[in-house]
């Protein structure tokens, strides 16, 4: 009897695994960071200041670079690889990168100068709060470049993925995880060191991860045989599908962008050190996401976009039914610890230094509302795909639409009675509703066929 799958589901496997590998180890370094992050700056105003500074430069990543992109980008260059070969393909991605070049300069520019407003929008309590909201503008300065390479990194790493390269892009946030470690740990040799000095070495690194992770995909793309370099945008058949897509992918986005934003204007209002819960609960929340739905959803949305474009339905149904089956086996470990044994996994992570019971607790607390919605977050990044590769990006950002209207009004709702925890059970629930209705969407269209 065989034990292990084979065929089809055994190169999905292999893949998944190079992915999730990679991913793992980027996780591992990132604990080791965080547990550096935790036992030099603890879990206090300067951290808060630091995770904020980190926060903004990547929620904006997450709505230019990551799903907005991914969504449209992707199958649209498998669909042109598949269709009129790797020349055209690459041709498109290099007009869709000089575009997002010109664009990320632009939003570059307009936050090194206006960086206090910004902070002012998105978190009123600390934006005036006298040395502590100069800490944060000046480390916010410092981060932010970070978002113009790693939205490069996106494009390398997609073209990378749309060719069956899965390890240069998967490994990459290993390099951000090093360049923090070792920013913060030089601290330590500096005598009579300031109080700020480590929170700002922390942000130095996150400029610096930005620079090498976009020199290691560069060179991943010598050895695949690939070359490619920004060329001056044209609105070509591909790039106008392209833009077509992205349009709606960016609003839905931008929908998930918008819960949080909430979570860190409301943590920022709830007592000193909400903020720092919140981030190292979302640490361990996002061990699994990022090595079992990332990974699932790297893998797929590529195959599914080429299967789609080569008209094989039957073949892609059967890849989707694959990715929620592995979803939910690999998940279910991860729910049951979190749910049962939440705080004795925030202790053994982070509890030393200045991490003290206290701030224990109320990470704890936090993940274990974050582990009611962690199967649904799973299984979203296996069924959003068979919309994406179908060119569909309207259904999933009106979909994202009500679950985030479910979620923003429960987080004013439940912050009172639980604490920072509230925001983590109203993203829970939010997950569920969307991922329902999708599921629900789906069927009803399969049946309709």
């Amino acid at each position: 009897m065989k034990i292990w799958p084979s065929g089809g589901a055994a190169v999905f496997l292999k893949r998944v695994g190079t992915v999730s590998g990679f991913t793992m180890l980027s996780r591992v370094t990132g604990f080791l960071r965080d547990v550096v992050l935790a036992w030099v700056i603890g879990a206090g105003p300067l951290a808060d200041a630091f995770f904020i500074a980190l926060r903004i430069p990547n929620h904006f990543r997450a709505l230019f670079a990551e799903g907005a992109f991914n969504a449209s980008f992707v199958p649209t260059y498998a669909g042109t690889l598949e269709a009129q070969g790797a020349e055209a393909a690459m041709r498109f991605a290099a007009r869709v990168l000089g575009a997002l070049v010109a664009v990320q300069v632009v939003i570059l520019l307009a936050a090194e100068i206006w960086t206090r407003g910004l902070l002012e929008l998105i978190t009123p309590g600390f934006a005036g709060a006298g040395e502590l909201g100069d800490l944060t503008v000046t480390l916010t300065r410092i981060t932010f470049p970070y978002l113009l390479f790693v939205t490069l990194v996106t494009v390398y790493g997609a073209v990378l993925n749309a060719h069956h390269r899965y390890a240069a892009a998967a490994g990459a946030p290993v390099l951000f995880n090093f360049a923090i470690i070792g920013c913060v740990g030089a601290t330590l040799l500096v005598p009579g060191r300031t109080p700020n000095l480590a929170p700002t070495a922390a942000a130095v690194g996150v400029a610096l991860a930005g620079v090498a992770e976009l020199i290691l995909l560069m060179w991943a793309m010598r050895p695949a045989g690939l070359s490619l370099k920004p060329a001056r945008p044209r609105l070509d058949p591909e790039v106008t599908t392209f833009l077509k897509r992205l349009g709606p992918a960016t609003i839905g986005s931008g929908a998930s962008q918008i819960a949080m934003f909430v979570d860190t204007i409301l943590a920022a209002a709830l007592p000193v050190g909400a903020v720092s819960a919140m981030y190292y609960a979302d640490r361990l929340y996002q061990l699994p996401i990022g090595v079992i739905a990332i990974a699932i959803g790297t893998v797929l949305l590529p195959e599914l976009s080429r299967r789609f474009a080569a008209k094989d339905e039957a073949g892609a149904r059967r890849a989707q039914r694959r990715a929620l089956f592995w979803s939910i086996v690999l998940t279910a470990p991860f729910v049951v610890a979190f749910l049962l044994i939440p705080d004795w996994l925030v202790k053994i992570a982070f509890a030393r230094g200045a991490f003290d019971a206290a701030a224990v607790a109320r990470a704890g607390m936090t993940l274990q509302a974050y582990a009611v919605g962690l199967l649904a977050i799973v299984l979203l990044r296996s069924v959003v795909p068979g919309f994406h590769a179908r060119g569909d990006t309207r259904t999933p950002m009106w979909v994202a639409f009500a679950g985030i209207a479910v979620n923003v009004a429960l987080k004013f709702w439940l912050t009172g009675p639980f604490d920072v925890a509230g925001l983590a059970l109203a993203t829970s629930a939010g997950a569920w509703v969307n991922l329902l209705l999708l599921v629900a969407i789906d069927r009803h269209r399969a049946r309709a066929a």
